[in-house]
């Protein structure tokens, strides 16, 4: 047997950059087309070493990476093999957070494995090379020109139904809460023009400021055909019995679950019928160990669950799970060519991320199989951490 690789040493290596045409919209929260703009973004990689030489390496927001600073000192000397008690340990070491950090640290350690066994994670995890059918998931609308309007919208569907997608999702406008008949506009033109020639999704992100709001919204999908709504109204997606009395008066499915953390709190909003969609992601829900339990769980009653954002990581999961419906490849927008730093080398998550088919494939390489883009990451770094080390 050969020996496991052991914890010696975790940083992570800051980046700041500058995404073009970009800003945010009335209140700070939302990204959305700006003609000039320059709107600041940073993140770090995360590097797990350990004593074989090998390292687990993922991107990290700056909310996860204090949770990561936290539990670092508990990593070393631990066997990177050892994902499942690592994750209850940070389980229960993060419980008053948020669990993004230990969701970072698990991919990393996933992607240890994958790179120890010579294997790429789909196949670690069962799965198998298969095409992954992916949305156009859009920036919020914008006040700028950009999706201003709702025949914006129904321009951008036709432009990405003419490059091959299968599904597109609406973010729709911040200021939903101040007027819900734009979003009911955009919402019956989407149908009337594109019902039975692609899946049509929404996504509100909890603009729609009362119940009354996400009923009129939820008409209108019933009305225009709609895949799925998500996220609709301001409760920011938690309350179980709201969603419930939500999915009893709207035929159209709903799909929620992206606002609360882990099996537990998902497999509750199941039990409670309070969602028809199961929504997860390993950059919020323990990593991939946490999705793989989400998306079992959500087998077992019969529902499908659906990961919440692109990147690697996700295609693997998709390519080892049955009940899924898509990717969401995303945020894009007709005027853009990115909305992200270009972190790793060979990756497509924009819009013409697809093939001729409308689909995207997990990669090749070991791990996550995916290389960052060093002389990208050296050009905008800002420092580097040592968190811990032996």
């Amino acid at each position: 047997m050969n020996p496991a690789p052991i914890i010696t040493k975790i940083e992570a290596i800051q980046i700041e950059h500058t995404l073009l045409d970009m800003g945010t919209d009335y209140n700070t929260f939302n990204i959305v087309y700006e003609p000039g703009g320059k709107l600041q973004s940073g993140f770090s990689i995360l590097r797990i070493h350990t004593d074989l030489g090998i390292i687990g390496e993922y991107a990290v927001q700056p909310t996860a990476l204090a949770e990561v600073r936290s539990v670092s000192e508990y990593l070393i000397g631990k066997n990177a093999l050892s994902r499942e008690s690592i994750y209850n340990d940070l389980k229960r070491a993060l419980r008053h957070g948020a669990w993004l950090g230990l969701s970072v640290v698990d991919i990393c350690l996933w992607d240890i494995a994958g790179k120890f066994y010579e294997e790429p994670l789909y196949r670690l995890l069962g799965g198998e090379k298969k095409p992954l059918k992916a949305y156009a998931s859009t920036l919020h609308g914008d006040e700028n020109g950009g999706l201003s309007t709702p025949q914006d919208f129904a321009d951008f569907t036709q432009r990405c139904l003419e490059m091959g997608y299968k599904a597109f999702k609406v973010h729709g406008w911040g200021l939903a809460r101040n007027n819900i008949e734009r979003e009911v506009e955009n919402v019956l033109k989407l149908g009337d023009k594109f019902r039975g020639k692609l899946d049509l999704l929404l996504d509100p992100a909890c603009e729609v400021k009362n119940f009354g709001d996400a009923l009129k919204i939820g008409y209108a999908c019933d009305e225009a055909g709609f895949f799925w709504l998500e996220d609709p109204f301001l409760d920011g997606g938690v309350s179980q019995f709201a969603h419930r009395k939500l999915r009893q008066m709207i035929k159209t499915p709903i799909l929620q679950t992206e606002h609360i953390r882990l099996l537990e709190q998902h497999v509750d909003f199941i039990v409670a019928d309070a969602t028809d969609y199961v929504r997860a992601g390993a950059y919020e829900d323990g990593g991939i160990t946490g999705a793989m339990k989400i998306a079992h769980a959500a087998e077992g009653f019969g529902l499908d669950v659906e990961l919440h954002g692109p990147g690697p990581v996700h295609r693997h999961i998709m390519s080892a799970i049955r009940n899924t419906n898509f990717y969401e490849l995303g945020l894009v927008h007709p005027n853009l060519k990115t909305t992200r730093g270009q972190a790793y080398i060979d990756f497509n998550d924009d819009l013409d991320g697809i093939d001729k088919d409308g689909n995207v494939w997990a990669s090749d390489g070991n791990g996550i199989g995916v290389d960052l883009n060093w002389e990208w990451i050296n050009s905008h770094k800002i420092g580097e951490l040592v968190l811990a080390e032996k």
